[in-house]
């Protein structure tokens, strides 16, 4: 924890140990990046550079200067990030921050007109990239945005005259940047397909960093390894931010690798990490080895690992993980205590209003309750979703009053969060409401990936949903009905997804269920509940049909469609066991 009891008040220059707390702190990132100047200890590296917290302060000042001078007036100062987790990434975000301007994230993986729609959507004016994101632009229509590429020489020509600028020198408007100011546009996906672009202010994104360094004590000495996409909220808030507060080093990894994780530890002397979905289960999956503790990182922080990987990567690489919980919008969060169970994410925090409800009636939903043996029971029916009843920090979403409203609705904060509480009052995450599915820490839309299996020429009826993953999160599954006389054919039907341009790759069904006819609702809707309720599991035989509606998978790492036999479907209940997670799967799994 950070020094100095409740409402004390301290600070940190070069010769303290932490980030600055009370009346002198930072009330902006801008400020964070002034207080780098003058400090020549190492502050971001990667594999093939090492810049001092100073130059790096340098260098954003830098590009500061180069983005006030690009940017067309009367525009919206708005920067896209289509990299890796290269130097360039954080340069820009603290180049953006000096500036007053705001970045978008861009992500790679989306392909053909909606990485169009991501740029425009965010009124881009400028997009930056790199030279291996180049093909993903090639055939794109981006009117009036301004395309630089790392390392090219007119990248660099537009650099150089900028070399001497410092910070404070280069802003978009009289008097500097403000708390208020936006920062951050990230992208996060909706019920109604096309994802929103959730605002982040300087002044949210300056106090969620000094809130996290404080909490899990970070210091000038501690070096960050930023291994998740930058892109991703995850990275800039949880890892760059309270790094940023503390003053503490960043090491960057272009893109998660798992063999190399250790290494990297190693070679930059990491002490903290976060993570999101299924990057602990690839660590967990390398090759033990006899140096897996000669490292010094200390603590984890992330999303989805799962208790009982927790569990293991504590005991393989000595190392504490840290399960949190933060809607993207920031409209929710919990805090852990020491307190905090197994498999649970945390207790709201004092003073917040948290609360798991039915959103038909609005009623809270009944707690799971201890069995004899310890296991939580009813789970199913304590299942709703998590809404904020209080104040709330969320800042909104970029040109979508619709959607705000939905999020505000009768004056609550609705996170689109499926948990469950138990008697204590703890929180269990249970997955994403309705048309959203959470894959791998991506947010989803199953109205999105319905509009693309909607192409295959086989369908005649299409549903997407989620079903819970046997580890975290969510798997995508596919409801087919397929034309009259017609039989699914399982390499056409993967030949089709390979060839969907703009097919996500995160998108693709795990489980595909064959239906003679969608199950529908009173008033003719596809009835997915009742789809969710089933999963995967195989459908008795009904009017209509021969016998249960097949089910086909592809399992992890396969190419091809595969039947779900009785002997798959007994394997896979068992890892749905041994992760604590059968209970999600309802009562007739």
């Amino acid at each position: 924890m950070g020094t100095g009891g409740r409402g004390a008040r301290t600070r940190t220059d070069r010769t303290g140990t932490g980030p600055v707390r009370g009346a002198d702190a930072p009330r902006t990132v801008a400020e964070l990046i002034h207080r780098q100047w003058g400090d020549h200890r190492p502050g971001l590296k990667d594999q093939d550079t090492s810049l001092s917290h100073h130059r790096a302060a340098q260098e954003a000042a830098a590009r500061a200067a180069l983005l006030v001078d690009l940017l067309p007036r009367g525009a919206e100062p708005h920067l896209g990030i289509l990299l890796d987790n290269t130097p360039e990434f954080p340069l820009w975000l603290g180049a953006a921050a000096l500036a007053g301007a705001a970045v978008a994230g861009i992500n790679p993986t989306r392909r053909g007109p909606e990485l169009a729609r991501d740029i425009l959507h965010t009124d881009c004016r400028i997009l930056l990239t790199e030279p291996a994101h180049l093909p993903l632009l090639d055939g794109l229509d981006l009117p009036g945005v301004r395309i630089l590429v790392t390392g090219a020489e007119e990248y660099e020509a537009l650099l150089a005259p900028c070399a001497g600028a410092k910070p404070g020198e280069a802003v978009l408007r009289r008097g500097g940047p403000r708390p208020d100011d936006r920062l951050l546009l990230y992208f996060t996906s909706g019920s109604t397909g096309a994802p929103k672009a959730a605002l982040c202010s300087q002044g949210r994104l300056a106090g969620a960093g000094a809130s996290l360094a404080r909490h899990f004590g970070v210091t000038r000495d501690d070096v960050h390894y930023i291994c998740m996409p930058m892109f991703h909220g995850n990275a800039v808030i949880a890892d760059w931010a309270p790094a940023l507060s503390a003053g503490a080093a960043v090491a960057l990894r272009r893109r998660f690798s798992a063999s190399a994780f250790l290494d990297d530890a190693r070679r930059f002397g990491a002490t903290y990490f976060t993570y999101v979905g299924r990057a602990v289960q690839y660590l967990l999956a390398t090759e033990p080895r006899p140096d897996d503790r000669d490292h010094a990182l200390r603590i984890g922080f992330g999303t989805e690992a799962g208790a009982v990987d927790a569990a293991r990567f504590a005991d393989r690489f000595g190392v504490r993980l840290v399960e949190g919980y933060g809607s993207s919008e920031g409209g929710a969060s919990l805090q852990r205590t020491p307190d905090t169970p197994p498999g649970a994410i945390g207790r709201a925090a004092p003073g917040d209003d948290l609360a798991v409800v039915d959103p038909d009636t609005l009623q809270e939903r009944p707690p799971a309750r201890t069995g004899p043996g310890g296991e939580l029971l009813g789970v199913a029916a304590a299942i709703g979703e998590l809404v904020n009843r209080g104040r709330t920090p969320f800042e909104g979403y970029w040109r979508n009053p619709a959607a705000e409203a939905a999020r505000l609705r009768g004056g609550w904060y609705w996170t689109g969060d499926l948990f469950y509480r138990d008697e204590a009052g703890f929180l269990y995450f249970a997955g994403r409401t309705d048309d959203r599915l959470r894959v791998d820490s991506e947010n989803l839309a199953a109205a999105m990936i319905e509009n693309i299996l909607a192409r295959w020429p086989g369908a005649a009826a299409v549903a997407v949903y989620a079903v819970p993953d046997e580890v975290a999160g969510d798997q995508v599954m596919a409801a087919l009905a397929p034309h009259p006389g017609a039989a699914f054919d399982p390499e056409d039907f993967a030949a089709f997804l390979a060839a969907q341009p703009d097919l996500g790759t995160k998108m693709a069904p795990r489980y595909v269920r064959i239906v003679a006819a969608m199950p529908v609702t009173a008033t003719n809707k596809i009835h997915r509940v009742a789809l969710r309720r089933e999963g995967f599991r195989p459908r008795p035989p009904h009017e209509g049909a021969p016998g249960p509606d097949p089910v086909w998978w592809r399992p992890p790492g396969a190419a091809d469609y595969r039947p779900l036999t009785a002997e798959a479907l007994a394997a896979l209940l068992a890892a749905y066991e041994g992760q604590g997670r059968a209970g999600l799967l309802g009562p007739d799994r």
